[in-house]
């Protein structure tokens, strides 16, 4: 069965891809987990750009998670994980050094190398090959 992904699928799926190569080279942990969590939040986006549809005027919006737990509620656990993350994140982003350690920063490579396959496996795309 062909699947009809639109291009702004492929779009946020390169931009997962480039964030993770660029997660898994970066030489500082706040770098690498910060670069990791945006790769899953492209990811996100991608399957978000091939299903969702829009909301109508006036109504909330709401976070790339959230909407995702709504449009693939199979990925529910994966959005719940990752936008427990988005505070980490933000203090990465911010310059914290001690937001995240070197553990989680590296967990959240495989994490979000792992998420991109399913996302890609859902848009019914061959996965990447796993950089883990």
């Amino acid at each position: 069965m062909t699947h009809l992904v639109p291009a702004s699928a492929h779009s946020y799926l390169a931009r997962s891809a480039t964030s993770l190569s660029d997660a898994i080279t970066a030489r500082d942990v706040p770098t690498r987990y910060a670069c990791a969590h945006v790769a899953a939040l492209c990811a996100a986006a991608a399957l978000l750009a091939a299903r969702a549809r829009p909301a109508p005027r006036g109504r909330r919006q709401k976070n790339a998670w959230v909407l995702l737990s709504e449009v693939a509620p199979e990925l529910s656990e994966w959005a719940s994980f990752f936008a427990s993350g988005a505070a980490k994140r933000a203090a990465a982003e911010a310059g914290s050094t001690r937001a995240v350690t070197e553990r989680e920063a590296d967990d959240l490579v495989r994490d979000a190398d792992r998420f991109l396959a399913v996302i890609e496996q859902a848009l019914g795309l061959v996965p990447h090959a796993s950089v883990a």
